[in-house]
């Protein structure tokens, strides 16, 4: 991409009405764009990081055995009932809205209702089991405070995959497949060492449920962290009963503040039961399905990152998630034609080779271009001046770096395959 041709601009000040940090850089970087309270659309940049999440989560439930599919998100009133989840008293995040016939329809927080009714056509028998589905869809949710960015939203993008099993036996070791496959993923996304798996309520569907929480002062959850089994509980189930069931003491864990970027829940029978989802065992009786529920927010994982990762100068994005891998900034090439010649040599290097480029090859100063590389985040920027040109060097530096390190010319596309951040 040459940063020319980039329709969003940066911004030197941060929107008046954002408080989260994540908001704020993500907006000044030009990465997403603030519709109303809650709702964000993604920019060229924006997208390429969500996507680059969206892919390693992908991976990872692939990995597992899950068939992406995708759901609608239009509902209808009468599954829903089924289940006691329809009364805005017994759930109120509902966005409702009725269609020119009257007939009423609910716009999906989640999507348990409608794939247990739709697997009545696919599951009939103990053959048929165990089945793991999963989608990216985008939610929707009525939520009263939306005031952290992109980390809590009313319009936003969840992966949710779903387990389907003959027995508990079953769902309990799917379920403990997908807690792994969750470690996996943090880890894969740069944020495994501040993402710890959090014993919480299992609400209505079971005794618990596990959370994976981030830890950052931006978080809205407290949660007591045990760091030598790196594992936690959140302050809302903490109690004496609980510390003994898992073995932990009191004393050992710490108060920390994080926001929660996946879950997993066993429902049980919960959801098969109130929909007549059935199949037929060894012996051809009929028996209930047993569910799972696991939920991470992409959106929610790219604004947990820019809390941990930023500095004073902007955003530090992992290189796995980073809208491109290198910024090749050229310095007044106005003064220099060849400046401009070397730039796009090189830049055509990279494109043959594969790797990520940003050619910032606008007409601005030297200030402006580093500014912008620093609050944008690319996790390598190489400069082409003048003095490198006539050093046969390329300027180096990384951006978790204070200092920059010179290349050889004909090196430079080594140390892009080899490099680790």
């Amino acid at each position: 991409m040459r940063q020319s041709q980039l329709f969003s601009k940066t911004r030197k000040e941060a929107p008046s009405d954002e408080v989260s940090k994540n908001a704020q850089l993500l907006i000044r970087g030009g990465f997403i764009n603030k519709e109303m309270a809650g709702v964000y659309d993604y920019l060229p940049l924006g997208l390429r990081v969500l996507n680059k999440i969206v892919a390693v989560i992908r991976q990872e439930m692939n990995a597992v055995g899950g068939q992406e599919l995708s759901l609608s998100s239009l509902q209808s009133k009468d599954i829903w009932k089924k289940s006691d989840r329809w009364d805005d008293d017994k759930v109120d995040i509902w966005f409702k809205t009725k269609f020119q016939n009257g007939a009423e329809t609910g716009l999906g927080f989640t999507h348990e209702e409608p794939l247990t009714n739709l697997m009545k056509d696919h599951i009939s028998s103990f053959r048929d089991l165990p089945v793991a589905v999963y989608q990216f869809q985008t939610k929707f949710r009525n939520e009263i405070r939306a005031k952290s960015g992109i980390m809590r939203g009313r319009e936003f993008l969840m992966k949710d995959l779903y387990t389907f099993c003959k027995d508990k036996n079953e769902q309990d070791s799917y379920y403990e497949k997908l807690k792994k496959a969750y470690v996996k993923i943090f880890d894969k996304l740069g944020i495994g060492a501040q993402t710890f798996v959090t014993f919480a309520s299992g609400g209505l569907f079971s005794k618990y449920s596990n959370e994976f929480q981030t830890v950052t002062d931006a978080g809205e959850d407290i949660i007591y962290i045990n760091k030598a089994k790196k594992f936690a509980v959140n302050k809302e189930v903490l109690n004496e009963e609980v510390l003994k069931d898992l073995g932990l003491k009191r004393e050992e864990l710490v108060e920390m503040k994080a926001v929660e970027v996946g879950n997993i829940f066993n429902l049980g029978t919960r959801f098969s039961d109130a929909l007549a989802l059935t199949y037929k065992d060894e012996k051809g009786e009929s028996k209930p399905v047993w569910m799972g529920s696991y939920g991470i927010g992409p959106g929610r994982v790219m604004g947990a990152i820019v809390e941990l990762k930023a500095d004073e100068k902007g955003i530090v994005w992992p290189k796995e998630v980073a809208p491109f891998f290198v910024h090749l900034i050229e310095i007044n090439p106005k003064k220099n034609p060849t400046v401009k010649n070397e730039a796009e040599k090189l830049y055509q290097e990279f494109l043959s080779a594969g790797i990520e480029v940003l050619w910032d090859d606008r007409e601005a100063t030297t200030g402006e271009k580093f500014a912008d590389s620093d609050l944008i985040g690319i996790p390598v920027r190489m400069i082409i001046s003048e003095k490198t040109i006539a050093e046969n060097i390329v300027e180096v530096k990384k951006r978790a770096s204070v200092e920059s390190e010179k290349i050889s010319r004909d090196k430079v596309l080594i140390f892009c395959q080899k490099t680790n951040l």
